[in-house]
């Protein structure tokens, strides 16, 4: 039985999801449908490309994904169907690919021609519904589209490394539900430009010395529960899909706030880290401790 996912930025109010819902029902009763998420800020590529990033290898191999984001068919904005990793993704050539196609290979990617058979101005509906159910039936690619070889790139995906290698500049490329800011810096790119150096982390004012495991480790249990004040507290992880994250210890937007309210942090903003000089033994001598 074949599976479809919908990551949109059509939120939950209007028609827009459910009628996608209806029409890939109406020509594959049986197809099971799963929302990864509605909520994406409207045109928010970079948000679309994490989030599906993250998501999509948890599906079962053969999964067809559509992405709903920035999708009106323009001749800057065409549409895309590519197969990546066992997976089919379905969208816009927008950048949306890119995150993903940085990390693996696509197998193959055809720009979408089946425009000149069906009159739209929902393509999500219209042509992507028809695409993603043609691959279900076990149709090929080839026939919906032409190969193409290369994807629009996502401006600022990748973190700048200077001359030096001693500063890398990142950006903020997702908020999550809890208002924690994420970072285009993963962590295997950190320790490979790191090399054991110390390092300061600034995002506006604000700087960091300690990057954590998990949140929690910001507790120090040895205290009673009574007397701690660790809500509220900022701090650095490697969140669960291994990118550098700013977050605030149980955050909550509407009490004791989030690295993205505390901090006036959004989404493009810049994060620097800057790595110290390893000193020599000879330096060691009247060095801050």
């Amino acid at each position: 039985m074949a599976i479809i996912t919908l990551t949109t930025d059509f939120g939950e109010k209007d028609h827009f999801a459910g009628a996608i819902k209806g029409a890939i029902y109406s020509e594959l009763p049986e197809v099971r449908i799963v929302d990864v998420s509605h909520s994406v800020s409207p045109f928010n590529i970079s948000e679309a490309a994490y989030i599906i990033l993250n998501a999509y290898s948890s599906f079962p191999k053969g999964t067809i994904h559509i992405i709903g984001i920035d999708s009106e068919l323009s001749p800057e904005n065409k549409h895309i169907a590519v197969s990546l990793d066992d997976h089919y993704f379905i969208c816009a050539n927008n950048g949306i690919m890119s995150m993903i196609c940085s990390e693996i290979a696509p197998e193959k990617i055809v720009e979408i021609n089946i425009h000149d058979k069906i009159e739209t101005n929902f393509p999500v509906l219209d042509v992507f519904v028809k695409v993603a159910c043609h691959i279900a039936r076990g149709g090929t690619l080839e026939v919906i589209g032409k190969v193409i070889n290369t994807i629009k790139p996502i401006k600022n995906l990748n973190p700048f490394v200077n001359d030096d290698k001693n500063q890398i500049i990142g950006s903020v490329i997702y908020i999550d539900n809890y208002g924690n800011v994420v970072t285009n810096i993963k962590r295997k790119f950190f320790e490979e430009v790191q090399k054991t150096r110390q390092y300061e982390i600034s995002a506006r004012n604000h700087k960091f010395r300690t990057i954590y495991n998990r949140y929690s480790d910001i507790v120090n249990f040895e205290i009673e529960e009574a007397k701690r004040n660790d809500e509220g507290k900022g701090l650095v992880v490697f969140n669960s899909s291994g990118y550098l994250e700013i977050a605030v210890y149980k955050s909550n937007c509407s009490t004791v706030g989030s690295a993205s309210t505390l901090m006036g942090l959004k989404t493009m903003d810049t994060v620097t880290v800057n790595f110290l000089p390893i000193l020599s033994p000879s330096q060691w001598e009247g060095s801050p401790r």
